[in-house]
């Protein structure tokens, strides 16, 4: 959040300029109006009916229901929570994965749901809900937030770098000053557009790094609420299916949003058989 702080700031400028030139907006009301909108991101209703299909999820099936609805009503009664307070849904994927967003919104693949025994999924569960919990979630949604109107510009940037190569490769060939001014738009337009591409990268690897330590603490309070035996298991049925290992290379670990699977698990077996430290 804090990286993409000031290039988000920077991207609504220049996205605010050709507004202000047909209307009287102040540039700090675009930015309250941009932060207010973000807001709506934890909104339950806008969750459920606009974030779930851009996600590419949807409503479990009467199936998926039957194997979900217990384990989740398990893990919300072992919290004190409604069972209604967090909305799960399933994305069609042949990869199994889970993650929480914005405010309410839990997901899990349809390979998860199929592979994963019940034991498993109840645990994959728990540590999804601890994110919620951990308020880990919030920072996560501002962050894309943040950075929706960096990604935008960055793609308007990338078009009209190709408009003015395209311009330069068409005109040029009949003049060499249209084809210099063309080349020049298009390395000009192109360095912008890296700033705010490295950007992106700069902090995608920071969320990486500190989305690690996210991570174990959501492990952690699975294992409190009961459930750390059948992370474990999850992450184990992970590690058979050849995933989750550890990153080589420090590009790859700047790269990996999530700890090695098997550290992972390690953690989680001496936090149970030491619940103190």
């Amino acid at each position: 959040m804090v990286v993409m702080v000031p290039f988000s700031l920077l991207a609504l400028f220049l996205l605010w300029l050709p507004i202000a030139l047909v209307t009287t907006v102040p540039y700090w009301w675009f930015v309250l109006g941009f932060s207010i909108a973000g807001l709506g991101l934890f909104v339950r209703p806008i969750q459920v009916f606009v974030l779930t299909p851009l996600l590419g999820a949807r409503r479990p099936t009467a199936a998926e229901a039957a194997i979900i609805e217990p384990l989740w009503d398990r893990i919300a009664r072992a919290n004190d929570l409604p069972p209604g307070r967090f909305v799960v849904r399933v994305l069609p994927s042949n990869e199994l994965n889970a993650f929480a967003c914005g405010g309410h919104l839990v997901v899990v693949t349809t390979y998860a749901v199929e592979e994963l025994s019940q034991g498993q999924l109840r645990g994959v569960l728990a540590h999804e809900l601890s994110h919620h919990l951990g308020l880990h979630t919030v920072a996560i949604t501002v962050g894309h937030w943040l950075s929706a109107p960096v990604v935008l510009l960055a793609r308007i940037g990338f078009f009209l770098e190709n408009v003015a190569h395209a311009a330069a490769g068409s005109f040029g060939r009949r003049s060499p000053l249209i084809a210099a001014v063309g080349n020049v738009v298009a390395a000009v337009v192109n360095g912008c557009s890296w700033i705010f591409t490295a950007a992106l990268r700069g902090s995608d690897a920071m969320a990486n790094l500190v989305g690690h330590s996210s991570e174990y603490e959501a492990d952690q309070r699975a294992i409190r609420m009961g459930f750390g035996r059948e992370l474990a298991s999850a992450l184990r049925h992970v590690l058979a299916g050849g995933s989750g290992a550890r990153p080589i290379g420090w590009r790859a670990r700047l790269g990996a949003s999530h700890p090695p699977a098997r550290t992972r698990v390690a953690r989680i077996e001496a936090l149970m058989r030491h619940p103190a430290r």
